[in-house]
């Protein structure tokens, strides 16, 4: 009976499709370029079971009920069948993998990559992995010898390879095929096949004929042809029985030969003429199913069938299926058997987990893992496992193998403890280190350099290479001792070695940055004590042991301290003088692990910081890295993606800075950590697609994210400021312990920090004043520094919340009251310290006097505490212009803190003209015009502001002008208030009386007679009257300002021109009569030598006395007349 062609059906989309029975032949499975794997009951199945295993999937296997994929995510992933539950990832590859088989009885599959390499990974245990290098370009296909002695290979450098499996040997290679550079560019994807049951013959599809190469003396037999193959072959199968081949071409014909007698049984042509890159025989049965490269399924039933007996029917397999199961023992083929599947495979697997001594990190489900070293697990395989193993136990109890009544059975008998069970412990591990078992991994990728790994049969090498090649060239070291744990720092690699029967565990450290001669030293470990982790830091080296001892070396090789761990060690790091340890505390429970840390500092003063403290991981989560940023300060990864920093300005907890998973694009897709850096903010780390882990080849490239602390409503503006705020400030705490532990750092970076963090307060401020917030703006400025109080009360005056700003002046002063406290300690330390000194030394006044001054008038002190927004570059002599104390550059005029210091604060409502601060134009806002101040913070020299002055005369900025009818009611406004004054004198009382001297200020009765009016208040005086007329409902001064400014914004430029220079006319005269009045001169309108013969006439007597003014009377000194 000739061979019935059934209509193709859809399968997946267009691409690469790959088709397979399963064991007892009732479904057909195909994989596609969409990354689905589907099951169909038959060609007619219009509802097939789907299982997504990728973006794209290259090829499928099923045998055993496990179900093998090839994706394109570089990994060849199980899944259990039919069920489709993810159940981890057999092996990786750098690149994706082309073909996976599995071998006669299912235990291992065999997996060829386009990174030339071909690999066999025992499915129980995979781990057990053989790589077969030999091929030049990707590999096309491979083939299981039946008798497992014999592995075919096809590749894209037109040669198929014989390989012994056991010694991982070619045993022949012929050049068959065309050569290209990649699948895609293949003409033939070379699907070749042994010949079931004997293996006697390997079928290999080269042009337009089958080669059959003979076992063993690998000679070519015959080769089977036919007149109808116009194009090349692509693909062949045998038959179950090995009587029959069948092989497709690239044009969709489908040829069957008796293999014979050599006779061409069928040719059958597929009928769009699509390529065949799909073929499977039916186990039992005369049919085949094949699948083309636009991912059509189509059948091809009663092949080579005299008889006309078939079993494509779906009512016909069913009958089959149910008919095996009514033999609870027998039936060997059924892959459903699920019972019958575990009573084979789960001893070994079992023993090889309870026998199991490698290293390598695995731990990825919550529960017991039984299958040994799969990389990835979910929960659905674990508790299929559980349940396996205690089937096996109720199994050798009856001695009922398979039995599928004994399920029902073992599950009443499982223990009646129903509570949180728990979680192996994870092993220790390098950070920055690949898993163990690859033959090619890196050791360790850190800030220094990288060191790999590569162990297989032509080579067990250690490559070393540095970053930066000024440190130390690349290396390549021999590994004969099987290294398995490697750290790298600035002045030394650092090498350990598990112990052998024969051979004891070793510490081997390469001291290049040595100046002698001698650069390797070595140390063996006592018996039964293997090296567990190890770490580098400045001056010395540490490793951790099995023995639960952490011991410490100089990096010349001197033993120094030993202690004893609190636990089995998990991994350490090491930064200077820092060393950190991860420990297990305890045994975790639910899927989570116990975790404590220990952090020491191994300078002269040797002091333990962390106390064994439990370390913080997300839910059902292992530790992932662990180490320290470029500045210093511990941080690690948990397995979920979360990086946490230690906050040393908060008791040294853990604050979470940044969530990996948050920019993977895929649930399988991981970040790979390498670096930290806190200045920049960086986050160094390896995209991984589909694994948790980089290959080695090629070389990955490293990507920076960026840091985010989990706050809330962080859409939100005021959300994101919260977030901006805190983490400048966590980010900056490591200038406190550096400046703490003596070492330099560069002020500015710290400078720069501070007047990030209050343009922050000061918008969350603006943004809560506009939001009728008051008690929250007082809660911001408690925040803030001294000088950014002072304009935030400027900011609530100018805003009219009146309430808000004697509310931030209460602040101020009290403020003020802590940093002349502070500041007259610290003078009173270093006057000590001086004592000291002179004891034993002989030192000019000049030596000594001028960092006295210094430190008087300067407002940050010497140990680069945040009290200020700026570092004082001006000199002390001219630091008496205290009274432009407008905008941020008041921290950089020294008087400003000396008047701090002394009258408890400055006067923060005075608004004198500077010659920092361009004119503003009159339709600016007040907020904007009050924070964009902040960006003008001046690091000036007094003599550059002189020569400013010079070539620019100040402006007023008529914002708000200051009629005296609304200065009246304002004072009165604070009159009111006498807990105010009160509490401003005690303060006043309370600053030391021997503070340095600072600048007189003006007297309230004299404040209006010292500031300047500029053009638009002199137009206004002569325009008001106009607006009057025309507007007699005016009522308050404020409408008349407002209707004033923008009469006088229509103005031409060259009027409002005309009345500027008209308003600095007077301003001469002005200052003249301040100057017979013997009041300080504004900076901002004398010359040069004006103001350094005002400095010489001002006496100390004098300046002593105004140190008495209240501070009341200074606050009332703002824009406000005292009546």
């Amino acid at each position: 009976m000739p061979a019935t062609l059934k209509p193709v059906r859809y399968g997946h989309t267009e691409g690469h499709t790959d088709v397979c029975f399963d064991d007892s032949g009732s479904c057909i499975v195909t994989c596609g370029s969409d990354g689905d794997v589907r099951i169909w009951e038959d060609l007619d199945d219009d509802d097939p079971k789907s299982i997504n295993v990728g973006e794209k999937a290259y090829s499928c296997a099923l045998k055993n009920g496990k179900l093998v994929t090839a994706v394109s995510n570089n990994t060849v992933q199980v899944h259990t069948f039919p069920e489709g539950a993810p159940d981890g990832i057999l092996t990786r590859f750098t690149t994706n993998a082309n073909h996976v088989i599995f071998n006669g009885d299912g235990t291992k599959i065999a997996a060829g990559s386009s990174d030339f390499l071909v690999k066999i990974v025992d499915v129980v245990d995979c781990s057990q992995q053989k790589t077969f290098r030999g091929h030049d370009a990707p590999v096309l296909s491979l083939s299981f010898d039946p008798k497992d002695i014999f592995l075919a290979s096809a590749s894209c450098d037109g040669s198929v390879r014989v390989w012994h499996i056991s010694n991982q040997t070619c045993a022949i290679s012929w050049p068959l095929l065309q050569k290209c550079n990649d699948v895609v560019n293949a003409k033939s994807i070379c699907r070749l096949a042994w010949q079931p049951q004997s293996g006697k013959l390997l079928a290999i599809p080269v042009e337009k004929s089958v080669k059959l190469y003979r076992r063993e003396t690998w000679s070519n037999q015959f080769d089977l042809s036919d007149s109808f193959i116009s194009q090349t072959l692509n693909i062949v199968t045998w038959s179950p029985c090995g009587q029959y081949l069948a092989a497709g071409s690239i044009n969709g014909l489908i040829i069957v030969w008796n293999v014979e007698t050599k006779v061409c049984m069928e040719r059958v042509k597929h009928e769009k003429g699509y390529a065949i890159c799909g073929l499977a025989w039916h186990p039992t049965c005369g049919q085949i199913s094949y699948t083309d490269a636009e991912g059509n399924l189509g059948l091809l039933e009663n092949v080579c069938d005299s008889s006309g007996k078939t079993s494509g029917s779906k009512v016909s397999s069913r009958v089959e299926k149910d008919y095996n199961d009514l033999f609870d023992g027998d039936d060997t083929s059924n892959p459903g058997d699920f019972l019958h599947d575990s009573a084979v495979e789960v001893p070994s697997s079992s023993k090889g987990v309870l026998d199991d001594d490698d290293d390598d990190l695995t731990l990825a489900s919550s529960r017991s893992r039984h299958r040994g070293h799969i990389l990835e697990d979910d929960e659905n395989s674990v508790d299929v496992t559980m349940l396996k193993n205690e089937l096996l136990k109720e199994e050798e109890d009856d001695d009922q193998a398979g039995s599928s009544h004994n399920l029902p059975l073992v599950t009443s008998q499982r223990p009646f403890y129903d509570g949180p069970m728990p979680t192996p412990r994870q092993k220790p591990f390098q950070s920055g280190s690949t898993p163990l078992h690859l033959t090619h991994r890196f050791m360790v990728w850190n800030s220094i350099g990288i060191i790999r790994c590569y162990n297989d049969e032509q080579d067990n090498a250690i490559d070393v290479e540095f970053h930066d090649t000024s440190i130390h060239h690349a290396t390549h070291l021999s590994n004969t001792l099987n290294y398995t744990v490697a750290d790298l720092s600035h002045e030394a690699i650092l090498l350990a070695s598990e112990s052998t029967d024969e051979l004891a565990s070793k510490l081997h450290c390469l001291h290049f940055s040595s100046w002698d001669s001698s650069k390797e030293w070595m140390v063996d470990m006592p018996q039964h004590e293997d090296i567990e982790a190890i770490c580098l830091g400045q001056g010395w080296a540490a490793a951790a042991t099995s023995a639960l001892l952490l011991r410490l070396f100089s990096i010349g090789g001197v033993q120094k301290e030993i202690f004893s761990l609190p636990g089995p060690v998990v991994s350490m790091a090491g930064h200077g003088e820092q060393l950190l340890i991860v420990f297990h505390r305890g045994t975790g429970f639910d899927g989570d692990q116990c975790l404590g840390v220990q952090l020491l500092e191994l300078g002269k003063m040797k002091k333990q910081i962390l106390l064994g403290n439990p370390l913080p991981l997300t839910r059902k989560s292992y530790l992932a890295w662990v180490g320290f940023s470029a500045e210093g300060t511990p941080c690690y990864v948990d397995s979920e993606g979360c990086v946490r920093m230690l906050n040393r300005g908060l008791g040294n907890t853990w604050t979470p800075i940044c969530n990996t998973r948050e920019h993977c694009k895929g649930k399988s897709d991981h970040y790979w950590v390498v670096g930290i850096h806190e200045h920049p903010q960086q986050l160094r780390c390896i995209p991984c697609k589909g694994s948790r882990f980089p290959p080695t080849l090629p070389r990955p490239a490293v990507a920076i994210l960026s840091f985010r602390l989990p706050y809330c409503q962080i859409a939100t503006e005021k959300g994101q400021m919260e977030e901006q705020f805190w983490r400048s400030i966590i980010f900056h705490n490591h200038l406190d312990y550096l400046a703490k532990n003596g070492y330099e750092y560069e002020e500015s970076i710290k400078n720069q920090a501070i007047k990030e963090q209050q343009e922050l307060l000061m918008k969350m401020l603006a943004l809560s004043c506009k939001l009728e917030r008051e008690f929250r703006c007082v809660e911001l400025a408690e925040l803030m520094t001294q000088h950014a109080v002072n304009l935030a009360v400027k900011y609530a005056s100018r805003s009219r919340k009146l309430i808000l700003a004697q509310k931030l002046s209460e602040l101020a002063v009290e403020k003020a009251a802590e940093l002349a406290a502070t500041q007259a300690e610290e003078e009173e330390e270093e006057e000590d310290f001086r004592k000291k000194l002179s004891a034993g030394y002989s030192n000019t006044a000049t030596e000594w006097d001028q960092p006295r001054l210094r430190n008087r008038t300067e407002d940050t002190d010497s140990r680069g505490q945040a009290d200020d927004t700026e570092k004082p570059p001006e000199l002390p002599e001219h630091g008496q212009n205290s009274k432009s104390a407008d905008t941020f550059d008041v921290p950089a005029i020294k008087s400003g803190s000396v008047t701090s210091s002394n009258q408890g604060r400055i006067n923060p409502f005075k608004v004198s003209a500077s010659s920092k601060e361009p004119a503003m134009s009159v339709t600016s806002t007040r907020s904007t015009n009050i924070l964009d101040t902040m960006n003008k913070s001046s690091k000036k020299s007094t003599a550059f502001n002189r020569a400013a002055n010079n070539e620019k005369s100040p402006v007023i900025k008529p914002l708000i002008p200051k009629p005296k009818s609304k200065q009246a009611s304002a004072a009165s406004f604070f009159q009111k208030k006498p807990c105010q004054v009160d509490k401003t004198e005690e303060v006043k009382e309370e600053t030391p009386k021997n503070a340095p001297s600072e600048a007189p200020v003006l007297c309230p009765q004299n404040v209006e007679n010292q500031r300047p009016k500029t053009g638009f208040q002199m137009w206004l005086e002569e325009n008001r009257s106009n607006i009057l007329s025309e507007n007699p409902d005016f009522s308050e001064e404020a409408d008349i300002i407002k209707e004033g400014m923008i009469r006088f914004r229509v103005l031409s430029a060259e009027e409002r021109k005309a009345w500027t220079n008209k308003a600095k006319g007077e301003t001469a005269i002005d200052e003249a009569e301040a100057k017979k009045r013997k009041h300080i001169p504004d900076e901002s309108r004398e010359t040069e030598n004006q103001k350094e013969a005002a400095k010489e006439n001002q006496s100390v007597p004098k300046k002593q006395k105004l140190l008495a003014l209240s501070a009341n009377q200074k606050l009332s000194a703002f824009a406000f007349k005292q009546e």
